[in-house]
């Protein structure tokens, strides 16, 4: 093949690329400068996303956008009787003790990304926390420390740790480390947020991961809520967020009546024929 041949392909590739991109479609009056970003993509137990609805609840946060693309599940999500975007954007002003954050970026999806789409999503969505001038991201994950469920956890320290911490960057880990956080030492970490925190780290952007051990594997079939877990992150970030802080019991209370929500959420499959053969964990898993 001559070089001009091999320099049309490449070019027609990146613009099929290009073409084929998620779209992030964010309201024009959002002011993301400086926000922290909080992702909250399907995890075991649902952790992420009992956290993700308690900070939505607790911090009043407003839905602000979403995520356009055509392989995202065909489906909306039915809350209060209203439909929402299966991935979306919400916006609040809490108060924040990192530097230059005044406002919070919360990312969530409670359905299943597909791995052919995994890379162009997540380099869509740091592409735009670029270009809005966002601040530091974390991801919200968890994990187990068999194989079989989850994220798998080589655990080589014999240390009994329920909450672990990765960062992209010399300074993210520092921020790991400033708010008591171990260490990931080794191990594989999956889906959106190992794909996120491969990207950030080949572009340099602060990128940071908490991830809290949990038990919700299937049971009867089904993946089971940790609301627990979800507790155990939502104080983590209580070092981050003195806005959310609350004792421990109510703390738990409130994640196991969103776990409840979650549940409910689940138990109603209205169109059995978005993914006969996924079943729930299609929208949870």
């Amino acid at each position: 093949m001559a070089p001009e041949e091999a320099t049309v392909n490449s070019d027609l590739v990146s613009l099929r690329n290009m073409k084929d991109a998620p779209i992030v479609e964010v309201d024009d009056d959002v002011n993301a400068a400086g926000a922290l970003v909080i992702n909250c993509f399907p995890s075991v137990g649902f952790v992420s996303s009992i956290v993700a609805h308690y900070l939505i609840d607790k911090l009043e946060l407003r839905l602000v956008g979403g995520v356009n693309h055509s392989k995202l599940p065909p489906m909306c999500l039915v809350q209060d009787g209203k439909p929402l975007p299966p991935l979306r954007f919400y916006t609040g002003e809490p108060i924040c003790k990192l530097d230059k954050c005044d406002k919070i970026i919360l990312i969530i999806s409670e359905v299943k990304i597909e791995n052919q789409i995994k890379m162009s999503l997540a380099r869509s969505l740091i592409d735009w926390t670029v270009d809005s001038k966002s601040g530091i991201s974390i991801m919200i994950d968890s994990f187990t420390k068999g194989d079989s469920e989850g994220h798998t956890i080589l655990d080589d320290d014999n240390i009994d740790t329920t909450m672990l911490g990765i960062g992209s960057t010399d300074s993210a880990i520092k921020m790991l480390k400033d708010i008591g956080l171990p260490l990931l030492k080794h191990g594989l970490v999956g889906g959106m947020t190992g794909v996120m925190l491969g990207e950030s780290r080949r572009r340099g952007i602060d990128s940071l991961a908490i991830l809290a051990e949990s038990n919700g594997g299937p049971m009867k079939g089904q993946p089971f809520p940790d609301a627990r877990a979800a507790a155990r992150i939502i104080e983590c970030l209580d070092g981050l967020l003195p806005a959310i802080h609350l004792d421990p019991e109510p703390l738990l209370e409130e994640a196991k009546r969103i776990e409840k929500q979650i549940r409910d959420m689940m138990a109603v499959n209205l169109n059995s024929s978005i993914d006969d053969h996924n079943g729930p964990e299609s929208m949870f898993g």
